[in-house]
């Protein structure tokens, strides 16, 4: 390791912290596997593993951190409490591992955060506090809290006992795969990537490490064209959980140091990872956990043929949000199709249209029939049908049909 002459400051994390952070933690967490996957490296162009942090406890990495920083407190700090602003992992993370050590712990959460996260932070024993249209308002009354009440603020990313216990997780690929040429990894305010890469490039500097940013939210991107944290504006994504508008004051120093290169992935980009590691994978990813699979699936990186890391950071998606990513995903495969089909509006056109369709074997899922609006002429109707179809060559076999049959049609897209 590099030393640091008497006027510089020893860095806040260190690969010597990071060992000292598993010690700590390791009987609390899981040590989560890293397995190969043969049909994400067949679409990525390289030898792909998985590190299933979505396999942890709560759902995600969070917990490693929040954990670390809970056993560093002193008998006082315990003695008071915790709090933490966090509208998902970090709350649950915090909210877990603090109540099993008898710690009293208390989350506040945006007004408008989904009642499943809400109800599972509190089941996990913390006091949750909704407050504020937004993570910042949030974050504000934490803060406020924690002064006035003498709790200690558990930061979910710029603190140095939570990067370090992150970085736990880089000492397991490490020892998982062992001639690892490269770590794809999501980032958010960046206590992740830090920790992750503090250790990897401490241990094996010629690994590569690459983090992954939603499009919508790139604030460390930000950061670093400034070489400073910047504020950006916010913006709605499917990756809520690296959605971060303020990079941290001790991450980005520390990716500027470690990290190799950033990318980011578009919404319909992390769309897609999320369902091709649920569909070939049979793993479930959120949003943001799903960022560093997608970027390898869309070639968004400068890796070639390597053997690779990627990082599910976490797995807690809502159920709705999940039904309308497989939804979509299916209608870009050309697995699902809607059409809007006009009939003459007398008895039998509904029978020789469902004939034509049984004909070219495609299945109904579902059927409007409508004689008010879309426009139709009187004496007219529409028909609007999903259908369940093979692949993008039985779309157009039936939409060929229809044209021969002289049906007006439209496909929704």
């Amino acid at each position: 390791m590099a030393t640091h002459p008497p006027d510089t400051p020893a860095p806040q994390v260190t690969l010597h912290s990071i060992e000292e952070a598993r010690a700590r933690i390791r009987a609390d967490v899981y040590c989560t596997p890293c397995n190969h996957s043969a049909a994400i490296s067949r679409i990525a162009g390289q030898r792909v593993y998985l590190k299933l942090e979505n396999l942890q406890m709560t759902g995600s990495f969070k917990e490693r951190g929040a954990l670390n920083k809970i056993l560093t407190l002193s008998s006082s700090e315990r003695r008071c409490g915790v709090i933490a602003a966090s509208a998902g992992n970090h709350a649950q993370g915090v909210a877990f591992h603090a109540t099993r050590h008898g710690i009293r712990a208390r989350i506040v959460m945006p007004m408008m955060t989904p009642l499943v996260k809400v109800n599972a932070t509190r089941s996990y024993g913390a006091d949750v506090v909704l407050h504020g249209a937004n993570y910042d308002e949030a974050y504000e009354e934490a803060r406020r809290l924690a002064a006035l009440e003498s709790l200690v603020f558990i930061h979910p990313f710029d603190d140095p006992a939570v990067i370090a216990g992150q970085g736990t997780i880089a000492l397991e690929m490490l020892e998982q795969v062992p001639d690892v040429e490269a770590v794809v990894v999501p980032i958010g305010g960046g206590g992740l990537i830090s920790g992750i890469a503090c250790a990897i490039k401490s241990l094996r500097p010629d690994i590569r490490v690459i983090g992954v940013q939603a499009a919508r939210m790139p604030s460390m991107q930000s950061a670093l064209r400034a070489h400073k944290p910047v504020t950006i504006d916010s913006n709605t994504t499917i990756a809520d959980g690296i959605a971060v508008r303020r990079s941290g004051e001790i991450t980005v120093p520390m990716v500027e140091k470690y990290v190799d290169e950033i990318v980011v992935a578009e919404e319909e980009e992390i769309a897609s990872g999320i369902l091709t590691l649920l569909e070939r994978e049979k793993t479930l990813a959120e949003g943001a956990g799903a960022a560093a699979v997608a970027a390898l699936l869309h070639h968004k990186t400068t890796l070639r043929d390597q053997k690779t890391i990627a990082l599910v950071c976490g797995g807690n998606i809502d159920v709705s949000l999940l039904a309308r990513i497989i939804q979509r995903g299916l209608a870009k495969d050309g697995r699902l199709v809607r059409l809007q089909i006009h009939l003459s509006d007398r008895p039998g056109s509904l029978h020789q249209l469902t004939r034509l369709l049984t004909v070219h074997q495609a299945n109904i899922v579902e059927l409007h029939h409508d004689r008010t609006y879309y426009g139709v002429n009187l004496g007219d109707t529409m028909i609007d049908v999903t259908l369940e179809a093979r692949g993008e060559e039985q779309i157009q076999q039936i939409l060929h049909g229809l044209a021969q049959e002289g049906y007006r049609h439209e496909r929704i897209v």
